[in-house]
């Protein structure tokens, strides 16, 4: 099947996976699917030439279900984004913020805005999804009502915006990874700082990790991200995600990468990619 420059994401439109979409990739047509596992067939088959998938965030952690998808999925990354988490308060295009009596939306967009709510007198509710909860005014047209949803959600629903930056934390970030299918994907720029994430299994027997990991620690490389998961319900052996600094080609963290293979089982590269930028500002 040909992709017509299609970028795949989970939610439904309006969502902060469809505004990151938007904001990095304008020239695709963002594609809404129900689930994680829809969103990556969707690459995988070619109907999608990107996947847009959100990893973790800086207040409620990490996505679990994608560290199970990734491996074995066909999918490389091939970039990673940091989107900033701006909540939007939103009413029918008649109403005015002193009408709003009650505000919907999923139960973490309402925790980060729970002081907010509290200062503006107004009450909270929760509902299944953001997108959804302004696509549901849009509906039911009830003045007295808002949603908290993500900017585009306004656009979409012919809604009004009440409040921009609603949340109490500006801080709060998602983390997204550009996923791709194509059986080769350009290397990064050797200018840039670069990211490889692979995953790896070690047998439950004592050191395991220890020893998998000593190459990386007397190579000196930077790793910035390791995660333990369990695969197909299985404790009897346990997978890490890693993410270190580096390209699979430097000469140390070839070394790494040799000393690993000694030590660990069904070793995967899942990506070689440039940094986001807005690791710097952060100073990582």
């Amino acid at each position: 099947m040909t992709a017509s420059r299609k970028i795949a994401y989970q939610g439904e439109p309006g969502a902060f996976s469809h505004q990151a979409c938007r904001r990095w990739f304008p020239d695709y047509t963002p594609t809404a699917f129900p689930t994680f596992e829809a969103a990556f067939a969707a690459v995988a088959a070619g109907e999608c030439t990107l996947g847009m998938i959100p990893v973790e965030n800086a207040l409620a952690g990490r996505v679990a279900d994608v560290h199970h998808l990734l491996p074995h999925s066909g999918l490389k990354i091939i970039g990673e984004r940091f989107l900033p988490i701006e909540m939007t308060l939103m009413g029918t295009p008649d109403a005015e913020l002193s009408d709003i009596k009650v505000a919907f939306s999923h139960t973490m967009a309402l925790m980060q805005c729970r002081n907010s709510l509290n200062a503006l007198g107004i009450r909270p509710e929760i509902y299944h999804d953001t997108a959804g909860a302004a696509r549901r005014l849009s509906e039911t047209q009830e003045r007295e009502r808002a949603a908290i949803a993500p900017e585009i959600a306004a656009e979409l629903y012919g809604l009004k915006i009440l409040r921009r930056n609603l949340e109490d934390a500006h801080n709060n970030t998602t983390r997204f990874l550009v996923l791709s299918a194509q059986a080769e994907v350009s290397d990064p720029a050797e200018a840039e700082r670069v990211l490889t994430s692979f995953v790896f299994g070690v047998r439950n027997i004592p050191a395991a990790l220890y020893k998998a990991l000593g190459g990386f620690a007397t190579n000196g490389i930077n790793m910035i991200r390791l995660e333990s998961y369990i695969r197909d319900g299985i404790f009897a052996s346990t997978f890490f995600y890693a993410e270190v600094e580096g390209r699979p080609g430097d000469r140390l963290l070839k070394l790494a990468f040799e000393e690993l293979a000694f030590f660990a089982e069904e070793v995967e590269l899942l990506g070689v990619y440039a940094m986001d930028p807005f690791r710097a500002s952060q100073g990582v």
